[in-house]
């Protein structure tokens, strides 16, 4: 069999031109450091890295979600230790305040620095994250949330809305917690609270609020007690009012009504009237219950007698459980804040562990295995050298060498 120098050189060279194809090829993908450079080398695989690459894309915009909602949280819990702390420094004051031997002049100065703690608290409920979006604002967070009223007192102005933030595939979750539901608001179990009438002349002077039966007909209702002629009337604040009870006022004996007994003390004028409501009808802004404390204090006792004395005693008395209504609520507000913050923990946790494994999964679908591929361009790169070489000696045999 003859073979023609042209096919000769047209076999040689597209056995060259194969070789040295695949030998760049081995070293684009040692270049890459990846198993196919297009699509089209592996689809399959291609394929299944396109889907957790995406996947991975995702969880790293879950993680960034969930370190932003972390930031809100840390912000609104730095806020609400603030507002703790000045909550307690007021139930001190109040119970200075009901220190008997205390002048005129030092209930005022305790009215003074308790108006300056009101101040602290609505400059902590108007906190910012620093971007000028408040926090205590719900939607309305470009907006200072709490103002002063034309009126006198503190007004809410933002809403009740819940910024969330979407921190996983399914599950999203509020980065904050509006002002209302946070300062002007009080939890489900808080009870009862008393008050005493605005135009109260006796020296009435009303108890702790204790639950004797909470299964009573009328528990739950709010009541209003009046006095007339040395006796009582328990009545229900419904229209029309239905009467719980009434009797003969002794001084210091429980008035049951309502599952519930009150001990009153002093003497009632006639047309008196004490109010004991559920804690979410008695007024739930904190800010104006402290404003109704300072205006009390800043009220003169000295030659005013025990009205005077016993309208003190009733305003402590209301602030105290009021306040301590208002930071019973406040907790509960940083106890939801912790739960959330320990599930953004826990999604960062599997998160990271997720991502391991799709690392992993990403590697073995992509990854260049160094030395099968440095092994690979070695021999291919021998190959060639030969097959070049051997060219070269047949190239150059000729009849007239051996003549």
């Amino acid at each position: 069999m003859r073979i023609s120098t042209q096919s000769f050189y047209a076999q040689s060279m597209n056995a060259l031109g194969s070789q040295q194809q695949q030998l760049f090829r081995i070293q684009q993908q040692l270049a890459a450091g990846t198993k196919f450079l297009t699509a089209a080398d592996d689809p399959v695989a291609a394929a299944r890295a396109l889907g957790v690459s995406q996947s991975m894309a995702e969880s790293a915009q879950y993680t960034t979600s969930r370190s932003r909602a972390m930031l809100s949280l840390s912000q609104e819990e730095t806020a609400l230790k603030s507002a703790t702390s000045i909550m307690q420094n007021m139930k001190t004051l109040a119970v200075q305040a009901g220190n008997g031997t205390l002048s005129d002049a030092d209930r005022a100065s305790l009215a003074t620095t308790l108006q300056g703690n009101l101040d602290q608290l609505v400059n902590v409920a108007n906190a910012d994250d620093g971007n000028g979006q408040f926090l205590f604002a719900g939607f309305k967070s470009a907006s200072q949330p709490f103002v002063a009223a034309a009126g006198g007192g503190i007004q809410y102005m933002g809403d009740q809305g819940q910024r969330l933030m979407q921190i996983d595939v399914s599950r999203q979750m509020s980065t904050t917690d509006d002002g209302r539901s946070v300062f002007q608001s009080v939890q489900g179990g808080a009870g009862y609270v008393s008050s005493a009438g605005a135009g109260n002349t006796g020296s009435g002077v009303f108890g702790a609020v204790g639950v004797a039966d909470a299964s009573a007909a009328n528990y739950g209702k709010d009541f209003t007690i009046s006095f007339s002629g040395g006796n009582y009337t328990v009545a229900t604040q419904e229209t029309p009012p239905v009467v719980a009870t009434s009797g003969a006022y002794v001084p210091g004996a429980a008035i049951s009504f309502g599952g519930l007994q009150l001990t009153m003390s002093g003497a009632p004028a006639d047309g008196d009237t004490f109010q004991v409501a559920a804690a979410r009808n008695a007024g739930t802004d904190v800010f104006a219950a402290i404003g109704e404390l300072v205006t009390a204090l800043k009220q003169p006792l000295a030659g005013n007698g025990d009205a005077a004395q016993a309208d003190l005693l009733n305003a402590l008395s209301t602030f105290n459980v009021k306040i301590t209504n208002a930071h019973d609520n406040v907790l509960t507000v940083m106890s939801s804040i912790g739960s959330r913050m320990n599930e953004l923990d826990a999604l960062n946790t599997s998160g990271a562990s997720r991502d391991l494994i799709d690392k992993g999964y990403l590697s073995e679908l992509v990854d260049l295995d160094p030395a099968s591929a440095i092994s690979e361009f070695l021999q291919r790169e021998t190959s060639l050298q030969a097959t070049q070489q051997t060219f070269a000696r047949l190239h150059s045999i000729a009849l007239f060498n051996y003549l």
